[in-house]
């Protein structure tokens, strides 16, 4: 039912162009927004990784037949190529492909993974102590960027400079006093911005797991136990995982449920605190998802998620009060966050992760 509400009330061909389907980045839409004019490459690149989860979850033709429509929609909105001058963009797109490619045999994805690895592999700044930014000829070098990338690095076989990059985000990012990932530092100078989103400690997370399962080194579920516990201390309520607004927020804490799930199913380890982990990353994600399960409106006889999973969903007045880009490059909220795309991808990718801990007997 969360597919099927994106499907309906997001997706439209991009430009009138057939075999096409791209996502209106809000409902209900502007013009602008209808025309793809506002569409967010990385939001997009969270709606490729939904429908990827959604072909593994039942494949059908018309399931395999959108996934495909949805990557050569991206190459085509993107007018350049696939590739942008914002690394975190480029991350979350190389994770989906990858999937798309391995997973479901997208053949469009394979050139596209070869431009974005080089892009993010070459990112990396070992003059200024490692570290990739999250923007061309930007000094700000943020876990946003560098943990979605290291974990694109380490699928695609790039095991030691993933591990490099895990080292360095634990090094320069955790926060000494609750186990937290910051959101990032300046560098050289050395300044750091303080705050801690869901989404940071999400992709710290599936990374420490993929690196836990693919090197013998300890420190990876070390690291995974330690920030499983903050997150659960700081980032919950109730057991359930606290929302991050709506435009570029919207997506902060389904990105954290579905690495919460690659902990619940792939963290390697017989040893007792390996399964309690396993276990504890399960029972976040599914305590997440009955709240917004329960929380959610019916329209039409299909889901509108929340944007705080604890609270009831708000149904958009419209089309007005619709968020917009800002100067330094993000997304802001609309005015009801429920209408943003980005919300309703987390309901979705929250809903896929639950399917996969449930369905391995969690």
């Amino acid at each position: 039912m969360a597919e099927s509400a994106i499907i309906s009330r997001h997706l439209r061909a991009l430009w009138a162009c057939p075999g096409t389907e791209l996502a209106v980045v809000g409902w209900p839409a502007t013009r602008r927004e209808r025309l793809f004019a506002s569409w967010h490459y990385w939001w997009q690149a969270h709606l490729i990784d939904c429908a990827v989860d959604a072909v593994n979850r039942t494949p059908t033709p018309a399931r395999r037949a959108r996934l495909a429509e949805l990557v050569r929609s991206h190459r085509m909105r993107n007018l350049t190529g696939w590739t942008n001058k914002y690394y975190d963009d480029m991350a979350w797109l190389a994770i989906a492909l990858e999937r798309a490619e391995r997973i479901q045999g997208v053949t469009a994805a394979r050139g596209a993974l070869t431009a974005l690895e080089k892009k993010l592999y070459n990112a990396w700044r070992p003059e200024i102590g490692g570290g990739i930014p999250w923007r061309e000829r930007s000094d700000y070098y943020n876990a946003p960027a560098n943990g979605p990338a290291a974990i694109a690095l380490c699928r695609l076989g790039r095991h030691a400079r993933a591990q490099e990059m895990s080292d360095w985000i634990d090094d320069t990012l955790r926060e000494e006093n609750t186990g937290l990932i910051l959101d990032g530092i300046h560098l050289p100078s050395g300044e750091i911005e303080r705050p801690t989103f869901t989404y940071c400690q999400g992709v710290v997370l599936g990374l420490e797991a993929e690196l836990a399962m693919h090197t013998d080194e300890p420190r990876h579920l070390e690291r995974v136990h330690r920030l499983l516990g903050a997150v659960e201390e700081h980032m919950t309520s109730g057991g359930v995982i606290a929302g991050g607004g709506g435009g570029d927020g919207g997506l902060f804490n389904g990105i954290l449920t579905r690495y919460l799930a690659v902990v619940a199913l792939m963290l390697p380890g017989e040893g007792r605190t390996q399964e309690n982990d396993r276990r504890t990353a399960a029972a976040l994600v599914l305590a997440s998802a009955a709240a917004a399960w329960g929380n959610r409106l019916d329209i039409e006889s299909e889901p509108l998620f929340g944007v705080d999973w604890t609270k009831r969903a708000r149904l958009p007045g419209g089309a007005s009060g619709a968020g917009h880009f800002t100067q330094g490059g993000s997304v802001t909220a609309s005015e009801v966050p429920e209408r943003d795309l980005s919300v309703q991808l987390s309901g979705w990718m929250l809903m896929e992760a639950a399917y996969q801990v449930s369905a391995a007997g969690f």
